[in-house]
């Protein structure tokens, strides 16, 4: 049921087609091959002459020039992009009431979360499972933790899944210093998370490979089950293992004694925790059929009617950048070259 229109106090940000942001990586690259042009340019002039000779051989030759065609460029590639992922601010939203559920998924984000025991690797696999649930989500609310040593509430509460999904894609282990895998942690942040008001309508949903776990996590899952949560956990990984790539070495990570780590799933304590919050324990094999039974057993639950502000009307922005743009590149091209009117003598 839709209830009346109300213009929202405040507007929130937003880009529409959020994966041409993706295109941004081209600017660095292309910063790192403007670089290592001019380095080649240099040792080519020096290879002429005196720099002061080659300079003024060279035709309507202005110092920084090429320095600032390149930082039009750049500038101008930037719009570009920022113009194709179109931002925009909501400007009216609507109340609308909706039955659903209160869920809140906590990401483990330790380094062992970047073995590769599954295809590409276990992180990038748990967020390909979140991103799947968020898509197929439609009435309940979500929010984001992510934990290793420590625990961060990354995003949350919200029915917003476009905001969910984009700050799914900044998730790294370099976002939690304090390294280890402290469910009890997560299971904690996450009992303050919710409403305490109520004693239903809440799914915790832990996401992780259970390695390193810490003695209070069953503890906090049976308080959390008390509390009216339901916590569900998904094992990333396999019993087996694999071994873990050191950046810093540049070879396998080895622990104290030299030996080669090799991180393993723990199913068993990931089972414990499930069964202790009267939940179910997944396997995180195909990320489609993983999503699918979570969704099921949320929308299984009893659901609760939420009211809560949903954006109806946008404006957008993309215009104004594409202009900015393109200007920058007539600018560009309009900047008058050099060239060399005759050859120096070489010394």
């Amino acid at each position: 049921m839709v209830g009346k229109p109300k213009f929202a106090s405040h507007s929130m940000f937003r880009f529409q087609h959020i994966n041409y942001l993706y295109l941004l990586a081209i600017v660095p690259v292309v910063v790192v091959l403007y670089l290592s042009m001019v380095a080649w340019r240099r040792r080519k002039l020096k290879k002429l002459g005196d720099d002061a000779l080659v300079i003024s051989q060279i035709q309507g030759y202005i110092l920084g020039r090429n320095t600032t065609r390149f930082i039009l460029t750049s500038v101008a590639l930037f719009l570009i992009v920022v113009g194709l992922a179109n931002l925009q601010t909501g400007d009216k939203a609507e109340k609308i009431q909706r039955k659903g559920v209160d869920v809140i998924i906590a990401l483990d984000v330790s380094k062992s979360m970047l073995a590769k025991d599954i295809s590409p690797d276990r992180l990038t696999r748990a967020k390909q499972l979140i991103q799947r649930m968020v898509e197929t989500m439609s009435n309940d609310r979500i929010g984001l933790i992510v934990f290793a040593g420590r625990s961060y509430l990354h995003v949350p509460l919200t029915v917003d899944y476009s905001s969910v999904k984009m700050m799914l894609q900044n998730v790294s282990p370099d976002m939690v210093p304090a390294q280890g895998t402290v469910i009890g942690d997560a299971l904690e942040m996450g009992l303050s998370s919710f409403s305490q008001n109520e004693r239903k309508y809440k799914s915790l949903i832990v996401i992780s490979d259970g390695e390193d776990h810490d003695e209070k996590a069953l503890e906090k899952a049976r308080e959390a089950a008390d509390a009216g949560i339901i916590v569900h956990t998904v094992g990333v990984g396999s019993p087996q293992g694999a071994t873990l790539y050191d950046p810093d070495t540049k070879a396998n990570k080895l622990d104290e004694n030299g030996n080669v780590v090799v991180s393993k799933l723990n199913e068993e304590e990931l089972r414990s925790i499930a069964a202790a919050g009267h939940g179910s324990y997944q396997l995180l094999q195909n990320t489609d059929e993983v999503a699918s039974r979570l969704t099921t057993s949320l929308e299984g639950m009893e659901q609760k009617t939420l009211g809560s502000f949903v954006y109806t009307e946008f404006t957008s922005y993309f215009q104004y950048f594409l202009l900015a743009g393109f200007i920058l590149l007539i600018i560009e091209w309009l900047l008058p070259g050099a060239r060399m009117t005759s050859k120096p003598s070489v010394k």
